[in-house]
């Protein structure tokens, strides 16, 4: 099960003063299904207005109803192909999404497997989290116990030409449990 407290405690970092996103990167896929196109840039190049877009985009994959549109799941199974995509992901978490060609394996997965009918974006937001320690009150103090270092996914809707809608699907990975990262699990969105 996952803890609303913890994800309340994500967002509450996703805003343009709190931010702590440091990259974001995205391809864009047609009606047909076929790769548009691509971006990787760090995220604070982004317009003000664009970043504030990002951000409500990225978190609405853990703002969402937990355990009903967001659900833990043990990560990976026992079949090959979750422990590929677990060494993927950890290769992104690892490199910061500054590796183009792990990304563009992520794109092949999600498209060989998301099949809309119509044009979508794949968000990819990398993230560190400086967790600060908690008093046994449980009022936050400054110093921090560890950094959270994931990655948040959000598949969406184009709304325009490269204009992303509202997430359909997406994940959390690491899952965030306890206040900490949680290498045997991930956290997996999508919208009712």
């Amino acid at each position: 099960m996952i803890n609303r407290e913890d994800m309340l405690e994500l967002t509450r970092r996703m805003t343009p003063a709190r931010n702590h996103f440091d990259r974001i990167a995205g391809a864009y896929i047609d009606r047909d299904g076929d790769f548009d196109g691509s971006f990787n840039t760090h995220f604070q190049k982004l317009q003000a207005r664009e970043k504030e877009k990002m951000l409500s985009i990225a978190k609405a994959v853990p703002f969402s109803r937990t355990n009903e549109e967001l659900k833990r799941k043990k990560f990976p199974g026992g079949n090959p192909e979750e422990k590929a995509l677990y060494q993927l992901l950890y290769g992104l978490l690892d490199c910061g999404l500054k590796n183009d060609a792990l990304l563009d394996s992520l794109y092949d997965y999600i498209m060989e497997r998301h099949a809309s009918g119509r044009a979508y974006g794949i968000l990819v937001f990398h993230g560190m989290y400086d967790i600060p320690r908690k008093s046994s009150a449980g009022e936050y103090q400054y110093e921090s116990e560890e950094v959270y270092n994931y990655i948040i996914c959000a598949v969406c809707p184009l709304a325009g030409e490269y204009e992303p809608g509202e997430p359909e699907a997406g994940f959390i990975f690491p899952a965030f449990s306890d206040r900490s990262a949680d290498f045997t699990h991930i956290d997996i969105y999508r919208r009712a």
